[in-house]
């Protein structure tokens, strides 16, 4: 089940995290989002901030995006889905 995400500008974003739950299991998906956090992240700051994730977007293909794209990538309604599609995912491991 992927959900589609759209932000005000159009541009849609695919969640993949229930797909990824199930095919990497709870722990293995735990370790992947910890890799790209540490990826986009803002060192100076431990978090992923508009800058880091700017500096960092050749890294996920996104060279091309603007920054009113790339600011919809960090919108709050989006992690708000995003959060509750990982706990439902994760309860549905166990």
């Amino acid at each position: 089940m992927n959900t589609n995400m759209g932000s005000k500008n159009g541009v849609v974003f695919e969640d993949f995290f229930p797909s990824m739950v199930e095919k990497l299991g709870a722990d293995g998906f735990m370790k992947e989002l910890y890799n790209g956090f540490q990826l986009l992240m803002d060192e100076e700051k431990g978090v992923i901030t508009l800058e880091s994730l700017k500096r960092n977007s050749a890294l996920l293909g996104m060279q091309d995006m603007s920054d009113q794209e790339v600011a919809s990538m960090l919108s709050p309604g989006l992690m708000k889905t995003s959060r509750k599609l990982l706990v439902q995912a994760i309860v549905n491991e166990f």
